[in-house]
């Protein structure tokens, strides 16, 4: 919007009102439907200069012949800013994740569908990065007597596996001791921290001992660059039943984000310091592709860092305010789950 003085409260409540009836109706609105609609105690002409003074800001779009007018990405950012100002509940949603315990995919992807049937939009929820994530479990396994294998079990409920084979036969008093040392050192140690390398290096050990952990070293220190984080998607298929013909562009759009989940999560990604819900309308989208369509994310997390995203996108003319108490309430319950996770 141009660096002009602010909308007038007369301007806004006209701007509210037309977006609220656009996103019910899908159809442009003109100063007869406002007038009938009771939006403004002002004439049709008056309703009329004011719909011109807000297309002329960029607020507003005149398609075609049409008496009517729609909201652009500007007026549709606007609109939904104001909601984020306002003190929207969370949504209280129909999901417990009491039952699932420790499991935190299962609770990520509970959340997902719940989400996408509730607000039928895409509901797109990240997965904690597995740095983040810290050890919960170590298990050293001589599966023969050449052959050691390190299972690593996350505060997540995530298991990576790692098989070593060894030159000479492994003595299995050298498993058993490595079991309990590497339990002993790296519990509770988060796998993107420095303390992990200085935990593997303590003073004191036999050669014998060095050399066997320095060869188990890569189950941990290169664990984190093996791993893709995970992105859950829910709804998409539904979603594109109810998108009109009109919405043929936002279609192909949609499609295109199912399809670029490494694209998504980046954005996710930057995004993820937010302190408070955001928007993403349109132009505002990096991503080409996303910008005939609206995210609504919010952060899950700690106290301390955030650790993932819950995200809806769809048409940009969807339900603002549904969706944002939607994310609210999602992160919010998420946020609850993890912190009882990761302090076990």
């Amino acid at each position: 919007m141009s660096a002009r003085s602010p909308l007038t409260p007369r301007q806004l409540v006209i701007l509210t009102h037309l977006v609220d009836a656009y996103i019910a109706t899908g159809h442009p609105v003109g100063s007869k439907t406002l007038v009938e609609l009771g939006a403004v105690e002002a004439s049709s002409s008056t309703v009329r200069y004011e719909l011109a003074e807000l297309e002329s800001r960029g607020l507003l779009d005149h398609p075609h012949t049409s008496a009517g007018r729609v909201p652009t990405d500007a007026g549709y950012r606007l609109y939904a800013e104001s909601l984020l100002e306002q003190p929207l509940p969370p949504a209280v949603l129909p999901v417990d994740l009491s039952s699932v315990r420790s499991e935190v995919d299962t609770a990520l992807r509970v959340t997902t569908e719940m989400l996408s049937q509730v607000t039928s939009l895409v509901a797109l929820v990240s997965a904690p990065r597995l740095e983040s994530t810290e050890i919960r479990h170590i298990e050293v396994l001589l599966l023969q007597p050449q052959v050691v294998m390190v299972v690593v079990i996350t505060a997540t409920g995530g298991v990576t596996k790692r098989i070593f084979p060894f030159p000479g036969v492994v003595d299995p008093k050298l498993a058993e001791w490595a079991n309990a040392f590497l339990n002993e050192q790296l519990t509770g140690v988060r796998l993107g921290a420095r303390m992990l390398v200085t935990r593997l290096d303590e003073p004191g050990l036999s050669p014998t001992e060095q050399v066997f952990l320095d060869i188990l070293r890569p189950a941990f220190t290169e664990l984190v660059e093996a791993a893709e984080q995970q992105l859950y998607v829910g709804g998409g298929a539904r979603l594109l039943e109810e998108m009109h013909v009109d919405d043929l562009v936002a279609i192909n759009d949609l499609v295109r984000v199912l399809e670029g989940r490494v694209g998504m999560l980046e954005m996710l990604r930057q995004a993820l310091d937010s302190p408070r819900p955001y928007l993403r309308i349109g132009a505002d989208h990096s991503v080409p592709y996303m910008r005939g369509l609206a995210m609504v994310a919010a952060n899950y997390g700690l106290a301390t860092r955030n650790l993932g995203t819950v995200s809806l996108i769809g048409p940009r003319r969807m339900d603002y305010a549904a969706a944002i108490r939607s994310v609210r309430g999602a992160a919010h319950a998420l946020s609850e789950f993890v912190a009882e996770v990761y302090e076990e």
